[in-house]
């Protein structure tokens, strides 16, 4: 049976069983994203063969697989598959901090990925140790963090939580304004 092994975010290892050898034939792999069948490639594969690692291919996308046998000896029906690449696990690279007032400040992030679920912005005041998180959903790319103490310098890491379950982080000072005097 032909299977996927070693899938990563834009190659993965096909193997197959030793069906033909260097003199009875060779194989014609074809592979194209589900959604876009009409950019189908095609390889063709020494029958000595058994696995052959596919490279560029796009993150998160589902690639119809099949190994046709071309045998000058018996006929072996295609083989086929089909294999999800995994996503991109890309870490935030940009956390902005705006609109800073005396109690609250907006934080926008980027890039937005449609591999992350939810972005978790930690934040609390420096020096110490009280953080409290926001949970924001996954398609946004920003949000307001209220109830600050004026004039103090806070600390606001955003973190995205990848579908796949990994986090990557990345930090970033903020400074409330003064408060009015009155």
């Amino acid at each position: 049976r032909l299977h996927a092994t070693d899938v990563t975010s834009s190659s993965f290892r096909l193997a197959w069983p030793q069906l033909l050898s260097q003199e009875t034939g060779y194989y014609s792999l074809e592979y194209a994203p589900r959604a876009e069948p009409a950019r189908k490639r095609t390889l063709q594969v020494s029958g000595a063969q058994t696995s052959l690692v596919l490279s560029d291919l796009a993150p998160e996308t589902t690639y119809e697989v099949a190994l046709i046998p071309e045998s000058n000896v018996h006929y072996f029906p295609p083989q086929t598959t089909r294999v999800t690449t995994l996503a991109e696990e890309i870490s935030p690279v940009q956390v902005l901090i705006s609109e800073s007032g005396p109690h609250s400040f907006q934080v926008s992030w980027a890039p937005v990925l449609d591999s992350v679920a939810t972005y978790q912005v930690l934040y609390g005041p420096l020096p110490g140790n009280s953080a409290k998180v926001l949970e924001v959903d996954g398609r946004q790319n920003s949000t307001v963090v209220e109830h600050l103490a004026p004039n103090t310098t806070y600390l606001v890491t955003v973190t995205a939580v990848y579908r796949s379950g990994k986090e990557k982080s990345l930090s970033a000072k903020a400074c409330t304004q003064e408060g009015e005097r009155g």
